[in-house]
């Protein structure tokens, strides 16, 4: 052991959390956090309204026949 310590190139902030590095004028870019999104939201946008409408006319379709309506 030569004893020097090896400095890493970034680290989390013990006051905000957020990452730090050694030059303070260009400190690391933040993560970027995606807001929580719902399986609906997910769903549209994948699909066109009209894509929907014609899914739930099916579906509903295929109830009706079930039920006998």
């Amino acid at each position: 052991m030569d004893g020097e310590v090896e400095i890493p190139a970034t680290w989390d902030c013990q006051r905000c959390g957020l990452p730090a590095g050694p030059d303070r004028e260009a400190p690391p870019e933040a993560p970027r956090n995606e807001p929580y999104k719902t399986h609906l939201a997910y769903v549209k946008e994948r699909r066109s309204e009209e894509d929907g409408a014609a899914l739930l006319d099916e579906a509903l379709a295929a109830l009706r026949a079930r039920r006998g309506s």
